[in-house]
């Protein structure tokens, strides 16, 4: 297991909108059809990464308690799927309604993406205010397979608690940890 930490983009970014395959309707989405006035998570995860399925229950907790608040949420998988055929669309898709994702489970096949974001790993966590500036990225929590401690989602609840409540996010971040991305 490939140990991968997150590239930190700068605070502040403008988020790229992209158009990109949703696994689940079929559709292609934008950023712009996607996002939310109060606040936009984007998340990099695939399908076989034991650190996203770790995190996986957790994910869909958080964003069961935060869309309730008007927060968007996004996973985009960017894996190359001629290497990792487990991470084509058809089987996001199935992993998808799996799992019970909630929101869109998008392709970045050509990987700019991912690279416009400077994405690294899966799990891979981003939030935009209203405006698509960043305000955090980094980990979900400290938890990792096998270090015994709980997914809480804790690092993310922060930030999300700060920015609904127009407080300002703390630039303390810590990144995430996880499997490299897998480039063509």
């Amino acid at each position: 297991m490939a140990r991968t930490l997150s590239n930190m983009m700068p605070l502040g970014t403008s988020a790229l909108d992209f158009k990109l395959l949703d696994t689940l309707s079929g559709k292609t989405l934008s950023l712009s059809e996607l996002k939310s006035e109060k606040g936009t998570v984007i998340m990099f995860i695939c399908n076989h990464c034991p650190f996203v399925k770790h995190v996986d229950a957790g994910i869909i907790s958080l964003a069961q308690d935060y869309q309730a608040k008007g927060v968007s949420f996004v996973a985009i998988s960017s894996n190359d799927i001629e290497n990792y055929p487990q991470d084509a669309p058809d089987l996001m898709k199935v992993e998808a309604e799996r799992v019970g994702y909630s929101f869109p489970y998008l392709f970045d096949e050509s990987q700019e993406v991912a690279k416009a974001y400077q994405a690294a790993c899966t799990p891979d966590f981003y939030i935009f205010d209203g405006h698509l500036k960043c305000v955090y990225r980094g980990q979900m929590d400290d938890s990792r397979p096998c270090n015994g401690l709980p997914v809480t989602g804790n690092d993310i609840r922060q930030a999300l608690d700060a920015l609904l409540s127009n407080q300002a996010v703390s630039e303390i971040q810590k990144p995430s940890l996880g499997c490299g991305i897998k480039w063509k």
